[in-house]
């Protein structure tokens, strides 16, 4: 699913494009000049893309390398143990809480201080 811009005649318009069986489609989603699409870009590009005010988490790489479906276990990991508040809300926009408990309980990265924390946070059980 994306977002893509179109010029007829001297306008551009939003479309949403997804797709529906084997069928990619568009769907109208207004002008590019109504605050309200500006606002619905700007929110699909930071949930597609880190973010800059998370470069400093992937200390070991080059954050425009990192894809956020191949690496996602990685992203996840360095936002529970080293992340703040706002790299949490983004994490929280770009994958489902069920991916992200998974991680949590799975990997061996996260340091268990953290790893209690956000089993806490996230209501999750030991058993």
């Amino acid at each position: 699913m994306s977002i893509i811009a179109k010029k007829i005649g001297n306008r551009e318009y939003a479309y949403l494009v997804v797709r529906e069986g084997k069928k990619v489609v568009h769907k109208y989603l207004g002008s590019i000049d109504n605050p309200k699409i500006v606002k619905l870009i700007s929110d699909r590009k930071i949930s597609t893309t880190v973010p800059e005010n998370i470069f400093r988490l992937f200390w070991d790489t080059s954050p425009e390398n990192v894809h956020l479906k191949r690496n996602a276990r990685y992203i996840i990991e360095r936002v529970l143990d080293y992340g703040d508040i706002d790299a949490l809300s983004w994490l929280q926009r770009v994958y489902t809480a069920q991916t992200i408990i998974d991680v949590l309980s799975l990997s061996r990265n996260i340091s268990e201080k953290s790893r209690n924390f956000w089993k806490i946070w996230f209501g999750v059980s030991d058993a």
